[in-house]
């Protein structure tokens, strides 16, 4: 437990109102695969924040004394109750108890929806826990009106990662960083934090096109592929190209190297794939249609000298990055070759965002 997070007055003023904030989903360029208790990551990863993939989160409350100590709560996504995400939820709110425990003697509406599709392989969890953690800050600040600002998203950040470990990444943006490393004397494991240095300007830009390969349902769950890391054979090796690879990528985006950029970001990607492979028991998330894409984008990149590349979270579907200034060339590119390897030939044009707005 961390002490510096836990709201300790014994203060319980009688409050009512409603929070809503707008959080983006983000795209993990260095991948963190593996976690240890509590949601602590195996390794640092870093991620852009997206712009147009959203959850709109909407936390009405009133005072409400608890005489069991449990939480009473409904959630409503996309304006029907689910159950699956109640059960998901009440872990979360378990988690948080101890460090938000005005939370138990509040009345919780939580109204939820996405600006995408849930089944498009898009990090949905991330953005809801993020909305949903900095909804509560906006309760605890009312409590304590001398919350500070930077504490408040520290928190929410470290709320949020209790929930789903890559939403602590999306309380900020355009380039966020969690997991303890050598490189950022301020990062840790508890929350992420927003880039510290300078950013080469042909990186300000970027294009996020997700290609939806596969609609459907994720052969394996993000928790249960976390856990395959435990007693994987390749999992220090993973963990050192992690850090590795940082390193890299971090040279390349204050240099302006876009060419190490790309060469890193695919190596991610195709790593964290391969762990899937050969893990116990092993899982192929690829579909032949990712792999004709792939085979497609290094084709042009080769042919125009594009600075195209791409990215995968834990799915078949595809995140194609690339500078604004090919845009135009892009999308003609994947109408004419790539928008047949699509379902139904829908993609979802984003691009690099700069964090959650209250609403």
């Amino acid at each position: 437990m961390n002490e510096m997070f836990v709201y300790s007055s014994l203060e319980n003023k009688n409050i009512t109102g409603v929070s809503q904030w707008q959080s983006p989903s983000n795209i993990a360029l260095v991948k963190y695969w593996g976690k240890k208790l509590d949601q602590i990551p195996m390794n640092p990863s870093l991620s852009l924040t997206l712009s147009n993939c959203y959850s709109k989160t909407r936390l009405s409350y009133q005072s409400e004394i608890s005489l069991n100590n449990d939480f009473n709560f409904s959630l409503l996504f996309e304006g029907k109750r689910e159950i699956s995400f109640e059960s998901k939820l009440s872990i979360f709110l378990d988690r948080i108890k101890h460090y938000c425990p005005y939370l138990i003697n509040l009345k919780l509406i939580i109204e939820s929806s996405n600006s995408f599709p849930h089944s498009s392989g898009i990090a949905s969890s991330a953005s809801f826990y993020s909305a949903l953690s900095l909804s509560i800050m906006d309760i605890e600040k009312k409590l304590n009106p001398k919350t500070e600002n930077e504490f408040f998203f520290k928190k929410a950040s470290f709320l949020s990662r209790l929930g789903s470990g890559s939403a602590c990444r999306s309380t900020m943006g355009p380039i966020s960083f969690w997991g303890s490393s050598k490189l950022f004397k301020e990062s840790n494991d508890l929350y992420a934090i927003k880039y510290p240095n300078e950013i080469n300007i042909i990186f300000r830009d970027i294009n996020d096109t997700v290609l939806l390969v596969d609609k459907g349902k994720k052969d394996v769950s993000s928790s249960l592929g976390h856990g395959l890391m435990d007693g994987h054979s390749f999992s220090n090796d993973r963990i050192n190209q992690a850090h590795f690879n940082l390193e890299q990528i971090k040279n390349a985006l204050e240099t302006g190297n876009y060419d190490l950029f790309i060469k890193i970001v695919e190596l991610e990607a195709l790593s964290l794939h391969a762990m899937m492979m050969t893990s116990n028991p092993s899982f192929i998330l690829m579909k032949p249609n990712t792999l004709h894409i792939i085979n497609e984008v290094w084709k042009y990149r080769k042919k125009y000298n594009s600075k195209i590349c791409f990215t995968l979270d834990a799915g078949a579907n595809i995140h194609l990055l690339y500078p604004q200034l090919e845009y135009d060339e892009i999308q003609n590119f994947i109408s004419s070759n790539l928008v047949d390897y699509c379902e139904n030939g829908e993609f979802i044009n984003d691009k690099i965002g700069v964090g959650p707005n209250k609403l």
